[in-house]
């Protein structure tokens, strides 16, 4: 594993952390480009009541709005969680070049799992994506939340 890689993972874990904080589902998300964080996204569905606010759309809209620009060419997204349909679509329509990925998921994963639509060369764009780095911390922080969820 790559130590850049498992270095900002951890940065999304902290943002992962931030949103079970607030009772959102811990997922987070770090945009790094030249090893430079340019956006940090949790999840914020319940807090800001928005069906969007996953953790990439949130980083992707601070990185847009702090760059002035939305394009995201040469940009590296860490996430913790497996991306959406929704969230893959952002990422491809940024033009992020690569996704490293936490935990697989297997129920409404888009990048992999489910569907894989930042692989798809019918598209207009493709990222690179790398899996499983700190897949078992991302794992275990959902689990826990999901095991409270249900308890309550």
């Amino acid at each position: 594993m790559d130590s850049d890689d498992e270095r900002f993972m951890r940065d999304a874990l902290d943002a992962a952390r931030r949103a079970r904080a607030h009772d959102d589902v811990p997922v987070g998300c770090v945009l790094v480009e030249g090893g430079v964080i340019i956006g940090v996204g949790e999840n914020r569905r319940e807090v800001d009541g928005d069906p969007t606010a996953h953790a990439e759309l949130v980083a992707l809209r601070g990185a847009a709005s702090a760059r002035g620009f939305w394009r995201m060419d040469g940009v590296t997204a860490y996430v913790t969680l497996e991306p959406c349909v929704m969230c893959a679509g952002a990422l491809l329509n940024a033009r992020v070049a690569r996704v490293v990925i936490g935990a697989i998921d297997e129920k409404a994963g888009a990048v992999g799992s489910r569907y894989n639509l930042l692989c798809d060369p019918r598209l207009l764009h493709e990222a690179s994506v790398t899996y499983d780095v700190l897949a078992e911390e991302s794992s275990q922080l959902l689990n826990a939340f999901f095991e409270k969820r249900r308890a309550e």
